[in-house]
């Protein structure tokens, strides 16, 4: 799981992604261990790095993950089972606000979701 989350954040970074955001949700949610939402500045920018985060988890560590959103890639979901990886355009993650959605306070308790969501 550890060298998953590693290789998506690597990946991640070495293609450019702004606004990379971890959140830990192992004990919180049984969905995964790890969400990563991260922007691309284009939709082709989101588009290549999906189908490269793809490939490197495919090469380096033998697994394959499920693809939502491509070709359109205003918003893409990769299910790599212990990592989510939500890959946004910076118009369309603001509308979403996943990281507030998913925020969980200090206490362990999840915050609430915004108003209208």
């Amino acid at each position: 799981m550890e060298k998953l989350h590693e290789l998506v954040l690597g990946s991640l970074d070495d293609d450019q992604a702004v606004e990379v955001v971890s959140i830990p949700l192992s004990g919180k949610s049984s969905i995964a261990d790890y969400m990563v939402v991260a922007s691309g500045r284009s939709t082709r920018q989101v588009a290549s790095m999906a189908q490269k985060l793809q490939e490197r988890i495919k090469r380096e560590l033998g697994r394959n993950v499920r693809i939502e959103g491509l070709p359109i890639a205003d918003w893409v979901l990769i299910d790599a089972d212990d990592v989510i990886v939500h890959l946004f355009r910076p118009e369309v993650r603001t509308f979403y606000n996943l990281e507030r959605m998913w925020a969980f306070e200090e206490n362990g308790a999840q915050a609430s979701a915004p108003a209208g969501a």
